[in-house]
């Protein structure tokens, strides 16, 4: 017996090790990225401080909450820590400050987070939304965003694919679900996805890195017969793609 077969696994991430930025309070980000990774990649996570709590008494994310995540320096201070790893990449699990900077603002935040991630290559969840919509050649996309998000987050965030040529046909909050996080489960997204969904839509993207919607995937796909895509899963594709991890060809 080789000494390969005789121990148990230890978690090292043997093909990959991926860094993850999360606001300090949502635990779905690494929830769902521990879940999507085989037992050689492991998951590595640094929490920045988001100032909204969520709840009853706050329901919907404010913008002003939004951009102070995105701005130094404690987001860069996560970046240079996790860097200070043996990492391969970094995913930044935050989908609302894209909707909110825009592609430009994408480019600006990722050069600036590069700047200190020590060569690491910075993975932004709706840059590789439109990398994989290239991929597919799909152009005609439909977005659902949790429903702790804003009206007027939403439509940056349709303008955001629109400034970038992709048609958007609907963009939605999933207004009717509750705005606390625990109460939203993959039963529930799934029902308010699927009758919400346009026919003319190619593909469907769930926003939001603390909407529980990995688990819905497969299934939404079956019942809509088009692709579906989540902010937690493309980020987790595209952090561990070829190129960006040396045990992964």
């Amino acid at each position: 017996m080789s000494n390969n077969d005789k121990f148990q696994s230890d978690g090292w991430g043997s093909k990959a090790r991926i860094g993850l930025i999360t606001p300090h309070m949502d635990i779905v980000p690494e929830r769902e990225f521990q879940t999507l990774a085989p037992s050689d990649i492991s998951i590595h996570v640094a929490r920045v401080p988001l100032g909204w709590r969520g709840g009853p008494e706050s329901a919907l994310i404010g913008l002003d909450a939004v951009r102070a995540f995105a701005d130094p320096p404690y987001v860069d201070d996560a970046v240079e820590m996790l860097a200070a790893a043996p990492l391969d990449s970094i995913a930044y699990g935050f989908t609302s400050s894209s909707y909110l900077l825009g592609p430009d603002g994408d480019i600006k935040l990722s050069k600036r987070l590069e700047g200190g991630s020590q060569g690491l290559p910075i993975v932004i969840p709706c840059q590789s939304v439109l990398f994989a919509l290239q991929t597919l050649g799909i152009n005609k996309l439909t977005m659902i965003n949790p429903p702790w998000f804003p009206e007027e987050l939403t439509d940056m965030g349709a303008n955001y694919f629109r400034t970038s040529g992709v048609d958007v046909v609907c963009a939605e909050s999933a207004r009717g679900l509750a705005t606390d996080q625990l109460s939203v489960t993959p039963e529930k997204v799934f029902e308010w996805v699927r009758s919400n969904v346009p026919d003319s839509a190619e593909c469907v993207f769930l926003g939001g890195g603390g909407l529980r919607a990995i688990s819905v995937i497969a299934a939404l796909e079956e019942d809509l017969s088009k692709p579906v895509i989540t902010a937690n899963q493309i980020a987790f594709w595209h952090a561990i793609r070829p190129g960006r991890c040396k045990g992964i060809n």
